[in-house]
C-alpha cells in the first residue's frame, strides 16, 4: 500500500491536486481519499456532500472528510478512560474539572489526527493507495513531528517509572532491629516490569509511534509539496521544506500550480529557486485551465491533463 500526503501553504491548491491523483490512481487500483483540513474542500471538488464515514464516489475510488472536532473529542475521552483505569485510585478523588479543561490542550488536534492517520494505515488494508490531503504548513508539520517527539519523551517516561518499580522494591527491603529481624519481617515485592500496568501502556504506545514513524519515512510514502508562482508561497513552501529535512520525511514531488502565461517568469523563478533548496527533489508544473478560471462546471480534477499519479508512483519506485 502507498501512502501519499498532499500539503502546502493554504489556498495553493492542496485538495484539487490531491483529488486529481485520487482519481488517476484510482484508474490503476483501489483509492481512499481522505482530508484532514478543517476547512475541507475535498467534497466540492467531487461535488458530494461528506462525512466522517467513507463514502463511495466510483468503484475504485472511496472519499472522506474528518471532523477534527469530534475526532480530537473522541480521542481525548479515550485518553481520559485509560488514565482513570490505568490509575484507579484516582476515581476517589474529584478530577472533573481538571478533565474538562483537557480539551483545551495544546496538542490535542494534532494527537488526534495523527491517531486518525494511525489508524487508517492499520485498518484500510483494503486499498492499494491512501491519499491525505493535510491542512496548512504550520498544522501540518505539528502533527508529522508527533511521532518522533512522543518517542523522545516516552523514552524519559519509562526511565522514570523503572526507576519507581527499583524504588518501591528497595523500600520493602528497609526494616530496622538486627539482621536476623530484619530477614524475619522482610517483605519482598515482586518485581517484573511486564506485572507493571503503567510501563506496559508506554512501552505499547512508544511501539506504535515506532511503527508509525518507520512507516511515514519508509519507500512506500511520499509527499507533495503544493505551490503557487508567488513570493508568499515560495516563503512558505522554503519553511515546510526544511521542516520535512528536520524530520527525515520523504518530500517526493514539487507541484507548481495554477500556472498562467502571465505568471510564467515568476513560475520559473520559484521553481529554480525550491528545487535548489530541496536538493533537486522533481518539479511538475500543472496550468491554470480556463475552465476554473472562468468557474464553469467541471472545473476541477477532471480539467487537470498533468499525469499527477504517474509522477508520484515514479518517485516511489
Amino acid at each position: 500500500m502507498k501512502i501519499l500526503f498532499f500539503t502546502g501553504k493554504g489556498g495553493v491548491g492542496k485538495s484539487t491536486m490531491s483529488a486529481a491523483a485520487a482519481w488517476q490512481l484510482s484508474q490503476k487500483g483501489r483509492v481512499l481519499i481522505i482530508s484532514l483540513d478543517p476547512a475541507h474542500n475535498l467534497g466540492d471538488v467531487f461535488n458530494l456532500t461528506l462525512n466522517d464515514s467513507k463514502k463511495r464516489f466510483s468503484r475504485t475510488l472511496d472519499l472522506k472528510e474528518i471532523n477534527l472536532q469530534k475526532l480530537a473529542k473522541e480521542y481525548l475521552q479515550r485518553e481520559i478512560n485509560v488514565l482513570t483505569d490505568t490509575y484507579k485510585y484516582l476515581q476517589t478523588l474529584n478530577l472533573d474539572n481538571y478533565f474538562s479543561v483537557l480539551k483545551y490542550s495544546p496538542g490535542i488536534e494534532e494527537y488526534a489526527l495523527l491517531t486518525s492517520i494511525e489508524e487508517t494505515i492499520h485498518n484500510e488494508t483494503g486499498y492499494d493507495y491512501i491519499v491525505f490531503d493535510t491542512p496548512p504548513t504550520g498544522l501540518t508539520l505539528r502533527f508529522l513531528a508527533l511521532p518522533r517527539v512522543t518517542i523522545t519523551w516516552i523514552d524519559r517516561l519509562i526511565q522514570i517509572r523503572q526507576k519507581i518499580l527499583e524504588k518501591r522494591y528497595t523500600i520493602q527491603k528497609i526494616r530496622g532491629g538486627t539482621e536476623e529481624e530484619k530477614k524475619a519481617r522482610e517483605i519482598t515485592l515482586e518485581y517484573d516490569e511486564r506485572d507493571d500496568d503503567v510501563l506496559n501502556r508506554l512501552q505499547k504506545l512508544r511501539a506504535n509511534y515506532e511503527s508509525l514513524t518507520t512507516i511515514l519515512e519508509g519507500r512506500d510514502c511520499a509527499i507533495a509539496l503544493v505551490f503557487n508562482p508567488d513570493i508568499l508561497s515560495l516563503r512558505e513552501s522554503e519553511r515546510l521544506i526544511e521542516g520535512l529535512k528536520d524530520l527525515h520525511l520523504p518530500l517526493r514531488l514539487l507541484i507548481n500550480n495554477k500556472v498562467t502565461t502571465d505568471t510564467m517568469s515568476m513560475a520559473n523563478d520559484v521553481e529554480r529557486r525550491l528545487q535548489a533548496f530541496s536538493n533537486s527533489t522533481p518539479i511538475m508544473r500543472v496550468t491554470l485551465s480556463p475552465h476554473v478560471r472562468n468557474g464553469t462546471d467541471g472545473a476541477h480534477l477532471y480539467n487537470i491533463d498533468e499525469d499527477i499519479a504517474s509522477e508520484l508512483l515514479k518517485q516511489l519506485q
